[in-house]
């Protein structure tokens, strides 16, 4: 029984002891691994960076497009109902 009462001890401590280190280890292995995609993140942020130049101008021409049409559009639908309002008003006078 004191064989249990001084070996159990000591085994624990051991125990803690090599749990404690491969949680330390595992610690470093995850703050690497953070680094590395923090660095992945950043570099892949700058790429999108280098492309919003071109959306700036893709956003700009469809929008100048948008404006285009709808004036055209416009434009048709007033001279459609131009001739609409001549028909009726020739319509009703006869």
């Amino acid at each position: 029984m004191e064989f249990v009462s001084d070996v159990l001890p000591m085994l624990y401590y051991i125990f803690g002891i090599i749990l404690f280190i491969v949680l330390i280890i595992l610690g470093i292995r995850a703050i690497q691994m953070l680094d590395r995609a923090e660095r992945l993140l950043s570099n892949m942020e700058d790429k999108v960076n280098t492309l919003n130049g071109l959306f700036s101008v893709i956003n700009k021409t469809t929008n100048s497009i948008d404006l285009i049409s709808s004036r055209v559009i416009g434009a048709i639908i007033g001279i459609v109902e131009k001739i609409f309002k001549r028909k009726k008003e020739d319509d009703t006078n006869e």
